[in-house]
């Protein structure tokens, strides 16, 4: 495959399931004709060349399988029946469709929203969206909630039944449900956002095609509902966070903690967009969890020198978001915060409250939180344990190394 296919291919994706979906109104089905469509892109593009229009040519690919595969059902119908029955769906078919008119249409927010209908229970409609419009595998679903793999795959196929036999519509909700569904569009778009801005797994550290796509979509979602306080502090959020991206990693991919990055680096205009979204979403009196999560990126960002940063107003700000949100990951930084303010020990005394949490039970960040609070109390032995601990859990190789380094470095007294 050459370079750029692939990052393409996962950009088009999304867009081309919902052209199909729009089409045929079958997700599940559409879903399948679009991989299809993909893999033979993967097969046929590095010997044929990229085509003068990618989503085009996917559309209608996809769109040719699943008309093989609709005519393939109707001719069995008819043999067990021995009824022909010449349906509107039965004339879209013969009609050949054409894809032309489809193949500058981006439907993947219309797909987001669909994805997000009240039909679904909350988790799966987070699972189908991932999946769906994410791109991601279910496995590396399973990884972000926590949950076995089996278990997410049940999740997503019921969550394509269910959109199957409720007959959900291929358009953009109204207003009023558009509102409704927004918190599971905002949550899921923050996930994709995480998954590509630190992968899970895999030999590198970065997927940017992922955090580019759910910058794409905030964007899109902010634009339609410009007012939203949180949707400008979710893209807020992301851009703050992804101006450092050149600077996360070293020349061999080696991940560069946010304290030894060269902040020279760092994307000065996104900065600047971010930091004017949050302050104007700031100043309009509800303040939400992406909001405080884009105010803290936009505190380290600001800082000149790592040395400069706002420890105080950061822990703070994590004290305030820690009763907003049940999530443990919000603890764990709310810890280191507090150990930059009043020492590692009292960072540490707040990590043994998380101990009790199934959700951290074999998560890597727990014990590399611990292992870096300890190198910063002194404690050598307890912080290589530590590091070695979660160098053994993470399945992320960029994260592994750093980790294996860190304990390298402190058995070697350098």
């Amino acid at each position: 495959m050459t370079v750029n296919a692939e990052p393409l291919l996962r950009e088009l994706a999304p867009q081309v399931l919902g052209a199909i979906v729009r089409r045929f109104g079958d997700f599940a089905a559409a879903e399948d004709a679009v991989q299809e469509a993909l893999l033979a892109a993967t097969l046929q593009w590095p010997n044929d060349g990229l085509p003068d229009n990618p989503r085009g040519w996917l559309i209608q690919v996809a769109a040719r399988r699943m008309t093989d595969q609709l005519r393939s059902d109707f001719a069995r119908r008819r043999r067990e029946t021995t009824v022909y029955a010449w349906s509107p769906v039965e004339q879209q078919i013969v009609a050949a469709p054409d894809a032309g008119d489809a193949s500058h249409q981006d439907d993947s927010l219309i797909l987001l929203f669909m994805c997000c209908h009240p039909a679904l229970t909350r988790a799966s409609a987070i699972a189908l969206t991932l999946r769906a419009v994410g791109g991601l595998t279910t496995a590396e679903i399973a990884r972000a909630y926590l949950v076995p793999e089996a278990t997410m795959a049940q999740r997503i196929s019921r969550a394509k039944q269910k959109i199957k036999s409720s007959g959900i519509p291929f358009q953009m909700p109204t207003d009023r449900d558009r509102v409704e569904r927004l918190d599971a569009v905002l949550h899921i778009l923050y996930l994709i956002f995480n998954e590509g801005y630190a992968s899970s797994s895999g030999q590198t550290l970065q997927r940017i095609d992922l955090s580019t796509e759910a910058i794409r979509l905030a964007r899109a979602v902010h634009l339609h509902l410009p007012d939203d306080p949180e949707v400008a502090g979710l893209l807020a959020l992301m851009l703050l966070t992804d101006a450092r991206r050149q600077a996360r990693t070293g020349a061999d991919g080696e991940l560069i903690p946010l304290a030894e990055q060269d902040r020279s680096l760092w994307d000065r205009h996104a900065i600047a967009e971010g930091v004017s979204l949050v302050t104007a979403s700031l100043s309009r009196g509800s303040v939400g969890a992406y909001q405080l999560q884009a105010a803290i990126a936009a505190i380290h960002d600001e800082a000149p020198r790592a040395d400069d940063t706002d420890w105080p107003q950061i822990a703070a700000l994590y004290r305030l978001l820690e009763r907003m949100s049940d999530n443990p990951m919000v603890s764990l930084n709310h810890a280191v915060a507090v150990a930059m303010v009043d020492g590692p020990r009292a960072g540490l005394a707040l990590l043994t409250k998380l101990d009790a949490d199934a959700r951290l039970a074999s998560h890597y960040r727990l014990d590399a939180v611990r292992a870096h609070l300890h190198e910063m109390a002194g404690d050598r032995e307890r912080a290589i344990a530590h590091y070695q601990a979660a160098a053994g859990a993470t399945t992320s190789v960029p994260e592994r190394n750093y980790l294996t380094t860190r304990a390298a470095r402190l058995a070697s007294g350098t």
